[in-house]
Order: C-alpha cells, then structure tokens, then sequence
C-alpha cells in the first residue's frame, strides 16, 4: 500500500471501560472516495474524529502521506491539521449561533491568522461556490434552513483547501436538491484537487453512486475495554472493492 494518503493504523479508541475502536486500520488514498457502512454503535463517527485530528486515540495512530500524527486540536500544527476537514451531520450541532453565516465561514481562516482582506475574499469565492447568497451570509443560524447551514459549513470545510474531506453522514438531514448540490460541489472540488474523500453513510444508493470502494465497521460486542488484551484479533474492518 502506497504510504500516500490519510491513514488510521491500529487506531483504538475506548470511552470510560467501552471499547468502541480496536486496532482499526483505514486508507484513504488522494482522489479516492471511500464509503465507510457499520450499524449504530460502530465507532464510525469516533474514526471520523479521530481521522480528522479532533480526538487522541488511546493506541495507534493517524499518518498523512506517511508521516505519524501525535496529539490533536491545536496540538497539531495549522499547518497539518488544516490538511483534513469534516463535515458533519448536523449543522446546528456544528456551528455557534452567535455567529453569522460569514463569520462560520470565515473562522477558521482567522484562527489560523489569515488577514482580513484574504478572509473576506475567500469568503466570498466559497458563499458563492456553495450557493449562499449574500443576504444569507448577514443572517445567524435560526434565521436560515438546516440546508443552507449545511452550505455554510461546507464552504467553511473547504476553506483551507484541505487535502482530505471526511462527510459523517453530511447530507443525511438535507432535502433531495440540497443534497445534490452538496455531494456535487463536493465531487468538483475533489476533481480539481485529487482530495481524498471518506463517505459515511447508511444511504446505499448514495454509497453506490459516489464512493469508489466499500468498507464494512463492524459493530463491537458490549464489553469492557482491557488495556493489553487480544481483541485486536477480531479485526473491525473488511474490504470490498
């Protein structure tokens, strides 16, 4: 396997004395789109966080291109954590609704120290990629659709040019047409930047139609995490192409 690509290798990841990761191994190779399916429960949101540099995993690690990724958050520099975004299922859940939609949009660029001009000016480009209009862009959160949050939080995915794009069930609460126009813009910008793109989702026919290959996230028996044990024997993942 070539070491191109976003990776989680031997990623296990407990919450109090449940295990819901162990040893999961995952490849996301650069213009490639990878479905990932699994019942409630397993553990594919807690691989989107932790492929997105969002949660430490307990055992194993994250590696972009090769290269090992300790810690997450701000303990990454901008300058990898930036690499990979996510888009999440629920926007409201996602997003302050102290803010405008320009300023979700704008506020990872000014947390990295990006200046002013630049901000509005990418600003700008993604509201209009996205299709926000400019009276959109002035209003907070309850003032617009779940649809068009969601077109502001993916504008806001997109604003660093991220290498890698994780969708955690991302067009799930969207109606026909707006889910459209988001898995669209998405499939653009992975065209002209040959990013690597990870679907999760319980749609098949959304799976079947975007995703290049499937993998299967097993859910896990309930039991207590035991730090040191073999369960990593029973693997969480299997592959069909």
């Amino acid at each position: 396997m070539s070491d191109a690509g976003l990776a989680a290798r031997q990623v296990t990841v407990s919450y109090g004395r449940q295990r819901v990761l162990d040893g999961v191994d995952l490849h996301i190779a650069p213009g490639e789109t990878v479905g990932l399916r699994g019942p409630s429960g397993s553990g594919k949101s807690t691989l989107a966080r932790v492929l997105a540099l969002l949660h430490t995993p307990e055992g194993g690690h994250v590696s972009i291109d090769g290269v090992p990724i300790r810690g997450a958050r701000h303990r990454v520099p901008a300058a990898v954590r930036t690499r990979v975004a996510i888009l999440f299922q629920s926007p409201r859940a996602a997003t302050d609704p102290r803010l405008s939609l320009a300023d979700i949009v704008a506020e990872p660029l000014r947390a990295t120290g990006v200046p002013a001009p630049a901000v509005r000016a990418r600003t700008t480009e993604l509201a209009d990629l996205v299709g926000l209009t400019p009276d959109l862009l002035g209003r907070r959160p309850h003032a617009v659709s779940d649809g068009q949050l969601q077109r502001a939080c993916l504008a806001r995915a997109l604003v660093h040019r991220p290498d890698y794009l994780i969708c955690d069930e991302a067009t799930a609460m969207l109606d026909a047409s707006t889910q459209a126009h988001v898995a669209a813009v998405i499939t653009a910008y992975q065209r002209e930047h040959t990013a690597g793109v990870l679907l999760i989702t319980h749609d098949t026919a959304l799976m079947s139609r975007w995703a290049s290959r499937g993998v299967d996230l097993a859910a896990r028996p309930a039991s207590p995490a035991r730090p040191g044990s073999a369960d990593h024997r029973d693997r969480a993942l299997s592959r069909r192409s």
